[in-house]
């Protein structure tokens, strides 16, 4: 049982951006942005505090994402459920399409491994992780850092990581308003033409290849047809954006469910930011993060 009092772990969870394009539901980047948390165990009661975004906003009870996954990672190790204290410090944006989800449930599961000293192995992560968020593309970027891609072979979840051509540059596009995964999701057809299937299928895998390889395919390989233009109406703002920049030769897509924009270039060819910035819009560089979430133990150890 996780009865070490005093036990501290803390945890670093970057920032992801999923489909890029044309991998709906696949495709994830992992970007340099990271949200901090820190736990110390206690005897039986929780406190959750809350520094930047999101302070005004967030549970601070059982209901928090981070205590969600903390509870059922310690489940999952057959550990009984501390008594906790909790400390994050939120940096990246929520509802925007930038992971903000996968890096609290990331976090949380990091931490109940850290804690209880004890590992659930990399694919009982994944899953655990993607049973939570509900699907596997940002939570197989924040915790495998790099350029991942996810499936699924039967009731489990599988993820592949590939390393970033070293010339890729991401640039993120970050509007006020919010949109939810729920809301964007319920805009997507319920069937699609085969020709725009086979054609996602192409950009696809061509995306993979200017990822890590050929960074001067970036373009053509993050066209899509299967989701972007059906969520217009819920980021009109957005997609106006994405047309702009995609019609003067920029990678432009829409950030996982958006309605944050992302552009990808290289450092031959960059993206002036402040150029194609809109007013009331937060926008900057990023760096790819190659590491994923990063965790360290401190107090009494594991007996």
């Amino acid at each position: 049982m996780c009865d070490r009092v005093g036990a501290q772990g803390h945890v670093s969870a970057p920032a992801t951006s999923a489909n890029l394009g044309p991998g709906f539901d696949s495709f994830g980047l992992c970007l340099d942005l990271r949200d901090t948390v820190s736990a110390t165990v206690t005897g039986r009661s929780l406190l959750v505090e809350i520094t930047g975004e999101g302070a005004d906003s967030l549970p601070r009870d059982e209901s928090h994402l981070v205590v969600t996954a903390m509870r059922a990672a310690f489940t999952a190790l057959a550990v009984a459920q501390p008594g906790l204290i909790l400390r994050c410090h939120n940096v990246i944006p929520h509802g925007r399409g930038l992971g903000s989800s996968a890096a609290a449930i990331v976090s949380g599961i990091r931490l109940a491994e850290t804690l209880a000293g004890r590992d659930l192995g990399s694919d009982r992560r994944l899953d655990l992780a993607t049973r939570i968020e509900g699907h596997p593309d940002n939570v197989a970027a924040c915790l495998l850092g790099g350029f991942t891609i996810a499936w699924t072979e039967g009731r489990r979840c599988r993820a592949l990581r590939l390393d970033v051509h070293a010339d890729v540059q991401a640039t993120v596009f970050v509007p006020a308003a919010t949109v939810s995964t729920a809301q964007a999701r319920a805009l997507l057809p319920a069937a699609i033409a085969h020709g725009d299937a086979s054609a996602n299928v192409a950009r696809a895998g061509l995306l993979a290849a200017a990822l890590t390889q050929r960074p001067d395919l970036l373009h053509a390989a993050t066209k899509d047809r299967l989701h972007q233009d059906h969520r217009r109406s819920a980021m009109p703002e957005t997609l106006a954006l994405l047309d702009a920049m995609r019609e003067d030769g920029i990678a432009a897509v829409v950030s996982g469910a958006g309605p944050t924009l992302l552009a990808l270039a290289t450092t031959q060819h960059p993206v002036d930011a402040a150029s194609w910035a809109r007013p009331g819009w937060r926008s900057s560089r990023i760096d790819i993060d190659a590491h994923g979430a990063t965790c360290e133990e401190r107090g009494p150890r594991a007996q």
